[in-house]
Order: structure tokens, then C-alpha cells, then sequence
């Protein structure tokens, strides 16, 4: 349990640092190669994380609402930033359509695990 956690933590580090890079927040000057080598690494960085959240298994109540909580937490904070992020594009009138399309396949797909969770039980 405790090696999973590590592990999880080092993948989301590493995810977080090639999403701060490849927004290039000092300005710093990028080839092609090495933008495209950074987008590959963070594909496979977002696998390895996804890896880790499709695997977990709650072992009892306790852990079941551990993860509800974190899901709902990060579901909040993906959904606010993206309505964010479009509220302020829109005041600038320059809104870019993957907003948008972002925030409804996050709402989409709630929608769904939630219907299809409920036909299970």
C-alpha cells in the first residue's frame, strides 16, 4: 500500500512538472523536438497515472469514501477551472472551443458512471 502511494505520488510530480514545462512559464524557448518529446513523455505519464486510478480497489467503507471524496474533489476542481477559464476567454472574446468540449465530456462522463453504477447495484 505504502509503495503504491509513493508511486502514485512520483507519477502525479512527474505529470504536474511536464504540464508546467510544456506551458513554458519562463519564457524559455523550445524546439519542436524537444516540445514533442515533453508531449510524448506526458501521454505516457497521464497512462501511468491513469493506470493507477483504474486499479485501485477500496479494501473496506473507509478507503470506498476516501476515494469518493478525492474523485469528487477532483471533479470540482477540473470543473472549476474549466468554467474559470472559460469565463474569462469569454470576456476577452477569444474562447477556445476545447473548453467547452472539456467540460462536457467531464460532465458527460459523471453522467454516465453514475447511470451505469446505478444499474449495477
Amino acid at each position: 500500500m505504502k509503495n503504491n502511494l509513493i508511486a502514485e505520488i512520483f507519477v502525479v510530480a512527474a505529470l504536474v512538472a511536464l504540464l508546467l514545462v510544456l506551458l513554458n512559464p519562463f519564457g524559455w524557448w523550445m524546439p519542436t523536438a524537444t516540445a514533442m518529446m515533453l508531449t510524448a513523455a506526458l501521454v505516457v505519464m497521464f497512462v501511468a497515472f491513469t493506470a493507477f486510478v483504474w486499479r485501485e480497489r477500496p479494501q473496506d467503507e473507509r478507503e470506498h469514501l476516501h476515494r469518493s471524496f478525492a474523485g469528487r474533489l477532483g471533479f470540482l476542481a477540473g470543473t472549476g477551472v474549466l468554467v474559470a477559464g472559460i469565463v474569462v476567454q469569454e470576456f476577452a472574446h477569444n474562447l477556445d472551443p476545447w473548453l467547452p468540449v472539456a467540460l462536457g465530456a467531464m460532465i458527460i462522463a459523471k453522467i454516465i458512471g453514475f447511470i451505469y453504477s446505478r444499474s449495477r447495484c
